[in-house]
């Protein structure tokens, strides 16, 4: 059977015989030329003069003095005839959103030549509909009922902003034209009712063949009508109906499944068929997955769609720098935040980075896109001769739509904010695509609906076929109310919904075997629907249809994590790791006994646990530092010496002592600044420039203080041993220890003995329980209650007491509970205190020998730990599976 251009090669041939250079051929794409030349070649079997071929759209625009300007002047242009108009002074940034539907409201009129000074007239009052006498009945009967809800009975503050700016889009669209017009500018609407309706008409060629034009707005009727009247036009449609021989169904749980499907498609008669076969993506979203499905047995294929600009390197780099430039500098510290920076330095193209690339914070969209301009150009230049032709075309189309928008800011004609200019720019990327080079007449087809139109195939493949897809999802969003559409002959869903039907039967015709999969999964945001084109052909088709469904090939595995072998190479990490300087931690022993994975992938692969903190913002962690730094100032001054009632007293009643303290603990521990003014309690430091959440933190930070003042002021007098102070003790070829926030000497109120107290701050609100003896503190079992709280407490207070006389008692002092009357903070091993570490130093210590020798056995494997509460909250709990 032949197709349809076969046939208008031979409507083309038999009339104007092989001498067609005076014939322009005008059809609604580029693509359907490619394959009517091809066939002329072919029927004519001997030299002959093509005709011209041309789209519909460069029919129009050639005929015009005027250029239809870029989407993003266009709307600039209406901004500022709006506010002329109205007198509205509103922003662009606001405006632009709407102001695209406006545009488009405009477009929609034009094309369809309705009267403007009819189509926005002002009708709230119904005596004013007695002049359209040129309306038909129906039309009248719609208007009415759409502006009866006008009356002022039903009156709203809703009805009358519409009915304000109803009362001036007229005015906006007369003024925007001549202001386009005046710079040799219009919108696509615009300038085709210009030429639709001038007196001259196109007089390039002898004769117009409008091919496969089936739905055709009023200014296409109208030209069209226009030139078959002098006798220079012909319209080939394709009218006849012809069924496909075979139609399947096949439904599917997923759209990746759908992608894999192809492989098994394409058999060998189908590949072997070339351009015969077509695979349709109705979600075009699904490209990246069928390309990757393809089978290697296909040795050409032609893809029309173009590979989506917004699934780059370059895009996600920008996206990534743009927010950098918007959200992520703080004014308080005038830098860059963490968090924003992180994103940026994890992207693929970071080291290609030019730098100082982040020397400056931009607040205007011009210097914004120069900056953007200036990094992807490093980088394109950066990548050398890289033989990658998908980046390399990724980048450049980058550099053209940022070049594009960068020239309109530079004219200011493009004036925005840098939150819209954000959102502009991926807007525009989001619709930019990347066209595959090839051979278009060659090879399997891979293309979406709209590439489809005009051609015809044997073997058809429809992908996601489903209601959303087929016909698209609609967006009837307007300032035109549906009945004025009606009544005006404006674009409705009605339309759009039958332009796609027309391309789905239209598809359909004339192939031999057509298969339509569709996604019938309930979740994630699909509902399941077929097309309602298939439901349709399910009730009409004059052949038989069969029904398939695709199922996962593969079931989903639980992963279990497994024990990991101590290799060689992974004892000589563990021994280099803990042979520095600061050598074994408690914290590393800790992580050892609450799982032996999480250790291995902290300590042995060396994988840093994420921090999630926000910049600037003031969690768990960031505010006990802020406590402990604070601590340290305000008690750095009586360090090696004896603290008294009267210089504790002192503090309290300075009111500027403690908040000192903490602005400037604040500064280090949250803003990352360390001057020497931020460390002194006497020079008065700088504004902080705090936000709410931040200032309640200050308050309680700088409460929590005063207790720990009023604390230690019932214990004075007693001495300040150290703070901040390293302690360590030999262990094999390494050392153990760490850092004592506080060791200080007190007197026993009991007896009257001197002891030294090991002290570790906590500002958290659970104290743990107490240990019923040394073994529990080396028991798994116990790390939900803060075993490892003990194990550091204990290791500390041992190693000062191997060079103390005085007992040296392990404490952690609990801030939040320290107000109590007879606080204790002295651990307690069951229900006795631990006064002297001595007693028990023996059978830690063997202890934690073990534990550590443990560590470096070879025999034995890093083994996952049983307890799944422990899972929950493990940063590596994704690789091992769990």
């Amino acid at each position: 059977m032949n197709s349809f251009l076969e046939h208008v090669a031979e409507t083309l041939l038999s009339k104007y015989g092989t001498d067609l250079s005076h014939v322009a051929v005008v059809f609604p794409n580029k693509r359907a030329s490619l394959f009517l030349n091809d066939y002329l070649a072919r029927q004519a079997a001997k030299p002959m003069w093509s005709p011209a071929y041309i789209t519909i759209s460069d029919l129009f625009r050639s005929q015009s003095d005027l250029q239809v300007a870029d989407p993003i002047q266009l709307v600039c242009e209406l901004h500022r005839c709006f506010t002329q108009c109205t007198g509205i002074d509103e922003t662009l940034d606001h405006f632009y959103g709407w102001g695209q539907l406006l545009l488009s409201d405009f477009d929609d009129v034009d094309k369809n030549l309705a009267p403007p000074d009819r189509v926005f007239a002002n009708v709230r009052d119904l005596h004013e509909l007695d002049d359209v006498s040129y309306l038909t009945d129906e039309q009248r009967a719609l208007i009415r009922r759409f502006f009866s809800n006008f009356s002022d009975i039903h009156d709203s503050e809703l009805k009358q902003r519409f009915l304000r700016l109803w009362s001036r889009i007229g005015d906006i669209y007369r003024t925007y034209n001549e202001r386009l017009a005046s710079q040799g500018l219009a919108y696509e609407g615009a300038l085709y009712r210009q030429v639709a309706t001038a007196d001259t008409l196109p007089g390039d060629y002898d004769t117009y063949v409008f091919v496969g034009f089936n739905l055709l707005q009023q200014v296409e009727q109208t030209l069209i009508r226009r030139l078959e009247a002098e006798g220079r036009a012909q319209v080939i449609q394709d009218t006849e109906e012809v069924p496909p021989r075979q139609l399947t169904y096949i439904s599917a749980p997923t759209e990746n499944i759908q992608a894999r499907y192809i492989s098994q498609w394409l058999t060998p008669e189908r590949i072997a068929d070339g351009r015969r076969t077509a695979v349709v993506l109705c979600n075009e979203g699904l490209l990246q997955a069928v390309i990757h499905c393809l089978p290697d047995t296909l040795d050409k294929v032609n893809v029309t769609t173009g590979y989506p600009l917004l699934q780059t390197p370059v895009a996600s780099l920008v996206s990534q720098l743009l927010d950098l430039q918007v959200d992520g500098f703080s004014a308080r510290t005038q830098s860059f935040r963490r968090h924003w920076l992180d994103m940026v330095a994890r992207h693929p193209y970071a080291s290609l980075l030019p730098e100082g690339y982040t020397d400056t914070h931009l607040t205007e969209g011009p210097a914004l896109l120069h900056w953007l301009l200036d990094i992807v150009r490093h980088i394109a230049f950066s990548r050398g001769h890289e033989d990658d032709p998908l980046t390399t075309e990724s980048l450049f189309r980058m550099y053209t739509l940022l070049n594009r928008m960068s020239g309109l800011a530079d004219e200011q004609i493009l004036t925005v904010d840098t939150s819209t200019l954000q959102r502009l720019v991926m807007q525009v990327v989001q619709s930019t695509t990347i066209p595959f080079h090839g051979e278009p007449a060659e090879g399997v087809q891979v293309m979406g609906v709209l590439e489809t139109r005009n051609l015809d195939f044997d073997h058809v493949l429809l992908l996601s076929c489903n209601e959303g897809y087929m016909p698209r999802s609609v967006n009837d969003t307007s300032f035109i109310p549906y009945a004025i559409r009606k009544a005006y002959g404006l674009t409705t869903v009605d339309y759009k919904v039958a332009i796609y039907q027309h391309y789905f039967h239209r598809l359909l015709q004339r192939a031999h075997d057509v298969t339509l999969v569709y996604n019938n999964a309930t979740t994630d945001a699909q509902k399941g629907e077929m097309s309602r084109f298939m439901l349709q052909l399910m009730a009409d088709a004059p052949v038989p249809i069969s029904f398939h469904s695709l199922k996962a090939g593969q079931q989903p595995l639980l992963r279990q994590p497994k024990a990991i072998t101590k290799t060689p190479v992974v004892l000589d990490i563990l021994r280099q790791r803990f042979s520095t300087k600061t050598g074994i931690s408690p914290t590393a022993v800790s992580s050892y006994l609450r799982c032996q994975l999480r250790f291995f992938y902290r300590y042995v692969s060396n994988l840093q646990e994420p921090d999630t903190t926000e910049d600037e913002q003031i969690d768990n962690r960031v505010f006990g530092n802020i406590f402990h730094e604070a601590a340290h100032m305000l008690y750095k001054q009586f360090e090696g010496r004896t603290v008294t009632t009267q210089q504790l007293d002192a503090l309290l009643n300075d009111e500027s002592a403690i908040p000192r303290a903490v602005d400037a603990a604040i500064r280090q521990e949250l803003f990352k600044h360390n001057g020497a003014a931020d460390s002194s309690l006497h020079t008065p430091p700088s504004t902080l420039h705090l936000n709410g959440l931040q200032l309640i933190n200050r308050e309680v930070i700088i409460r929590y203080l005063r207790v720990l003042v009023e604390t230690d002021r019932r214990l004075a007098p007693f001495t300040i041993l150290g703070l901040e102070r390293p302690v360590y003790m030999p262990y094999g070829n390494t050392s153990i220890g760490g850092i004592i926030d506080r060791l200080d000497c007190v007197t026993d109120p009991a007896s009257g003995e001197q002891r030294i107290r090991v002290i570790d701050y906590k500002t958290g609100s659970r104290r743990p329980r107490p240990m019923p003896d040394v073994d529990a503190i080396f028991d798994p079992a116990q790390i939900p209650n803060h075993s490892d709280y003990y194990l550091q407490a204990f290791l500390y207070s041992h190693i000062v007491r191997q060079k103390q006389d005085d007992p040296v008692s392990p404490a952690l002092l609990f801030i939040q509970h320290a107000s109590a009357e007879g606080y204790d903070p002295t651990l307690s091993l069951g229900r006795e205190p631990v006064n002297d570490i001595a007693p028990h130093s023996e059978r830690y210590i063997a202890l934690l020998d073990q534990t550590i020798r443990s560590i470096f056995d070879p025999a034995l494997d890093f083994t996952p730990t049983d307890d799944r509460d422990r899972c929950r909250s493990c940063p590596y709990a994704a690789l091992c599976g769990k």
